[in-house]
């Protein structure tokens, strides 16, 4: 008997049959078109793939995805999603998430799946505001942010993201850019090669609240000098003719900018990205314009067991013999 083969899915295979409703300019229209472009070229199948949501503009993700979907509760869509990864370990499971949603009310929640390494991909759509809730700063919002909550400017220093995600010990830590389609689409399949936790931070510009936030490295005259591609076993090279790179600063533990061909430095004198060194990485997120580029790529990346994993193999293990034996076990008392 023949069997039958189902063509490969196109990236609107994936696009629900819902109304695609955020503000005009809104960059999450281009995550959503990136993330069913690398689906498709991953190969997935929509009934094995899963977008959980919590609270905010992201959330509204799930309903334009045509696979299954969980549009859940105020920061808790990773407990969600890893129950649904821990029920069933064979379903491809997304996690969609706002800077407000997933470090805010949500950031205990973010810790710990992180920490526990369970096999999701992680995105979380930075803004530097709530954008819902009509503009309030939120936790990655740079100090000095004016808004509805802060009129006066807000008083906290902002979180990394990237910098929260390695100090909790995610495995796996990237970032890119809601614009550039051509180094999000594989940054996102790297992710979901990726076994265990994935997390990418995605800058996404709100065009109503909080419109050029990420201007002074995203805008196309100065991004070459502003963002540096960082690839495993490469050097780390940027700038519109990879005549910059990065270095340890001589007799010190910081980076340093130069300018290759200048002042007897060459490109072996720079750093190769190797994107299992922890240390690397955090001194990488930590880089801000205009004195540093920003990193995006895959900026962390070494594998671990993931927690569903873990526990399948531990209840498969167990065995609990006689439950009355096992209940008078140990410390008993008679009363």
């Amino acid at each position: 008997m023949a069997t039958i083969t189902e063509p490969p899915l196109k990236p609107k295979d994936f696009e629900s049959d819902q109304e695609v409703r955020w503000c005009p300019g809104c960059g999450d229209y281009a995550i959503l078109k990136a993330i069913q472009r690398a689906l498709a070229e991953l190969g997935e199948k929509r009934e094995n793939t899963v977008f959980v949501s919590g609270i905010g503009c992201a959330s509204r993700f799930p309903y334009y995805m045509s696979t299954y979907g969980f549009h859940t509760i105020h920061g808790r869509a990773p407990a969600i999603a890893t129950g649904i990864k821990l029920a069933n370990p064979k379903l491809d499971v997304w996690v969609v998430s706002g800077d407000g949603d997933g470090l805010s009310i949500g950031g205990n929640h973010t810790l710990h799946v992180l920490r526990r390494n369970v096999d999701l991909q992680i995105c979380l759509f930075n803004n530097e505001i709530y954008g819902l809730t009509k503009g309030q700063y939120s936790p990655t919002s740079k100090q000095g942010t004016t808004s509805p909550s802060s009129p006066m400017g807000s008083l906290e220093q902002p979180i990394s993201a990237c910098a929260f995600a390695l100090g909790v010990g995610a495995r796996f830590v990237a970032r890119s850019v809601d614009t550039l389609q051509k180094h999000l689409v594989p940054t996102l399949k790297r992710a979901k090669e990726h076994h265990g936790a994935s997390f990418v931070e995605i800058f996404q510009n709100c065009i109503v609240f909080n419109d050029g936030a990420f201007s002074d490295f995203t805008e196309r005259d100065i991004a070459p000098d502003r963002q540096i591609h960082v690839e495993h076993g490469q050097p780390l090279l940027f700038g519109a003719e990879k005549q910059k790179g990065l270095r340890i600063k001589p007799g010190s533990l910081q980076l340093e900018v130069v300018d290759v061909g200048e002042g007897g430095v060459s490109v072996d004198d720079l750093l190769v990205h190797d994107e299992t060194d922890r240390n690397l990485a955090r001194l990488l997120v930590d880089m801000e314009p205009p004195d540093f580029p920003v990193a995006l790529g895959v900026i962390y990346c070494d594998p671990a067991p993931a927690y569903e994993d873990q526990v399948t193999a531990r209840v498969d293990g167990a065995c609990c013999g006689d439950l009355n034996e096992l209940l008078r076990k140990g410390r008993t008392w008679s009363v």
